[in-house]
């Protein structure tokens, strides 16, 4: 007999129903919901420790997004034909979960934590991403552990002019904009997704509509919770050892001292750095001896508080910021193109103490990536690829694969990228950009989103506009009511801040956004302030890429492969491959090129890849003859490709033979054919018939030859 479920079923605005869960599945965790949409269901668990280990003074949280082949009746790929390490789409769904959840858990609560969230049925046209932190929340929502939610996400597309929530699979492809958007009942918190060159106004609309579907899941949550018994009461937990006192006497020592350094105005982020750890460690050698080893984890937890408190109180009382700039003022930047000689396309972007060296390369159509994950399938054509060596911050770190944060910012810079490429009509090519930081001091997905552009522009991929990427801080204080919008902020002021808002666009528009808001109650005035003022530094900083490079190449450089495309009769995709590929590996050995073909709707459409022109021509023209329909009348140089002894069949287009008869041959008659013609033998010939039973043709020599006079 199955557990009795407990149930709560809502609707949207659309009249989209949505039901969750809890009591039948995974009970032994101590939160566990199945969210169901249409034949949509994933399940999402949630286990804390119960005590926290020592010297841990952090939230040690994991989310885990996975998607099971088996939720739509599909294998997985690969030799072991199981689900393994985490693709990069999970991952990003992972990132995006956790950014929502992991700012609302109470400051002292550091039980390791862990949220998996698995697809376990798929289907309807559904995208499930937008159902996980629903999922998670609602898990958290009916344990125990202690979680100041209820929170959700969901997507907002423009389409058509309307904006639709939760859009289907086919339905995202038309979006002008599209935007994962989580928030709480009370509070947008996390923003990221794409945009077709949309103004700041349409966005901050969408943000809107969002938040009010986000209401309504966050409600039915709340009530669901009602219903559990175990989710009314929360574990009690002690998760800090504090010394108030000590406390007290760190603020008092070294309050004044790091203000007087933020009011300095060092740009130079490793000095700086110098500066507070002087304070720090002067006032950890005041302490008795005895006391010293004790107290100095909790000096160094105390002073970290009040750093952050002095630079926050001096930027907004002073309007100065750690390295001097004003509020809206962009570091200093210079840029550099074609500075890697055999590169397709290579740019430096530096802003400041934040570096890319970026790169660009262009292949063929068997370069795309291929995509096989359990909902989405398909290939990409442009990829890009973000590395943040641990150098760059003068840090020892171990260099090995991508991290979860490489793969998201270098998401973003691809989103941002993306809607500016060539259609693929004019555009052949799959490319691939690598960004490697080699400086980050703040914002080096930014970094690379421009360092993308110029590497494309050098290239000479014929990009429809400029892209540049701009970080957008913000530090407020709830009793008096200031605020400060800061531009292109720096890794410090992005730690010490209330806000983190990437945003990429052209000069008409908005192209991708990612924002983490960590503060309660941030106002939409000051998120259409900060946007606007986000568009100001963005135009700065596309006048300044302009003073190296304003346009895409009027050509590629001499390294990069040759691409033509040719588009032919799908019917004729077989003869150009040939038997087993006979055909087709037989002109790429003879002609030095590669080709690709592909069957896009009634026709096949051919990618012709070579070093050089002639290459390219000579293939094309094996093609033609091969997609060339012969012509009654027509004259043909052909190939004789074999004798018998009442004539010659001869090759008048590739893979096409026709007879040429004995009494074809000349006007005057001939006893051996091969006292004429010979195998591999080239022979001008009229094509005089075809029959129309079979199609055999039916060739002339002697019809181009002036009949003599009789004598």
């Amino acid at each position: 007999m199955s557990a009795q479920a407990i149930i709560k079923t809502f609707q949207m605005a659309d009249g989209t129903t949505i039901s969750i869960e809890t009591g039948r599945l995974a009970k032994q965790a101590d939160g566990s919901a199945v969210v169901k949409m249409g034949n949509t269901m994933l399940l999402a668990t949630v286990v804390a420790a119960q005590e926290a280990k020592e010297e841990v003074d952090f939230m040690p949280l994991s989310v885990d997004y996975k998607e099971k082949y088996a939720a739509t009746g599909k294998f997985p790929g690969g030799f072991f034909k199981r689900e393994g390490r985490p693709s990069e789409y999970e991952i990003l769904i992972s990132r995006l979960v956790d950014r929502a959840l992991r700012p609302l858990f109470p400051e002292d609560f550091h039980a390791e934590t862990q949220v998996i969230i698995q697809l376990i049925s798929g289907g309807d046209d559904v995208a499930p991403d937008a159902l996980a932190a629903l999922a998670a929340s609602s898990a958290l929502a009916v344990s125990d552990i202690p979680f100041n939610g209820p929170i959700s996400e969901v997507r907002v597309a423009l389409i058509d002019g309307k904006y639709v929530i939760n859009p289907g699979i086919s339905e995202m492809e038309e979006a002008d904009l599209e935007l994962m958007v989580a928030a709480s009942e009370d509070n947008i918190m996390m923003v990221e997704g794409e945009l077709k060159e949309v103004s700041e106004k349409v966005m901050l609309e969408a943000i809107k509509v969002a938040h009010e579907a986000i209401k309504i899941q966050c409600q039915a949550q709340k009530e669901l919770a009602d219903m559990v018994e175990k989710a009314k009461t929360k574990r009690e937990y002690c998760h800090e050892t504090n010394d108030e006192e000590l406390k007290k006497q760190v603020k008092e020592a070294t309050y004044q001292k790091c203000y007087d350094i933020a009011l300095q105005g060092n740009p130079d982020k490793h000095a700086r750095s110098e500066a507070f750890k002087a304070v720090r460690e002067a006032f950890i050698e005041s302490l008795p001896e005895e006391e010293r080893e004790e107290k100095t984890p909790l000096v160094k937890r105390y002073f970290h508080d009040v750093e952050k408190e002095a630079v926050r109180n001096a930027v907004l009382n002073e309007r100065v910021r750690l390295d001097g700039r004003k509020l809206n003022e962009i570091r200093p930047i210079w840029c550099e193109v074609d500075y890697l000689p055999s590169a397709h396309g290579s740019a430096i972007f530096t802003r400041g103490e934040t570096q890319a060296l970026v790169s660009c390369t262009l292949g063929n159509k068997m370069d795309e990536q291929t995509i096989d994950g359990a909902v989405i399938e398909g290939s990409s054509k442009f990829i890009l690829h973000y590395n943040f060596p641990g150098f760059s911050t003068g840090e020892v770190r171990r260099f090995g694969s991508p991290g979860r944060r490489e793969i998201g910012h270098g998401n973003l810079a691809m989103r941002a990228l993306k809607f500016v490429l060539p259609d693929d009509d004019d555009n052949p090519y799959t490319i691939r950009i690598v960004s490697d930081i080699l400086e980050s001091n703040g914002s080096s997905s930014m970094a690379t989103v421009c360092g993308g552009t110029l590497a494309l522009m050098d290239a000479g991929v014929k990009i429809k506009k400029p892209v540049a990427g701009i970080a957008m801080g913000l530090i407020t204080d709830s009793e008096s009511g200031k605020y400060a919008v800061l531009s292109d902020i720096l890794g410090d002021e992005d730690h010490l801040g209330d806000m983190d808002f990437k945003v990429t666009g052209t000069k008409d528009g908005i192209t991708a956004c990612q924002m983490d808001i960590k503060v309660d109650g941030l106002s939409y005035s000051v998120l259409e302030e900060a946007l606007e003022q986000a568009r100001q530094g963005r135009l700065h900083i596309l006048g300044e890429m302009a003073k190296t490079i304003t346009e895409p190449r009027a050509d590629y450089k001499d390294n990069v492969p040759r691409i033509e495309r040719m588009m032919i009769s799908k019917e004729f995709i077989g003869a150009v491959i040939g038997p087993g590929g006979k055909v087709i590996q037989e002109m790429q050995r003879e002609t030095n090129t590669t080709i690709v073909i592909e069957e896009v709707g009634n026709y096949g459409v051919i990618d012709i890849v070579s070093p050089d022109k002639a290459s390219i021509e000579a293939a094309k023209s094996r093609i033609r003859g091969i997609v060339a329909v012969p012509e009654v009348g027509e004259v043909y140089e052909g190939t004789v490709k074999s004798v018998v002894p009442f004539g010659a069949f001869v090759e008048i287009l590739p893979g096409k033979e026709g007879l040429l008869h004995i009494s074809e041959i000349d006007w005057r008659r001939i006893e051996k054919v091969e006292n004429v013609l010979h195998e591999g033998d080239k022979v001008k010939v009229k094509l005089i018939g075809i029959d129309e039973r079979n199609g055999k043709m039916k060739l002339s020599r002697k019809a181009l030859i002036k009949r003599p006079e009789r004598k």
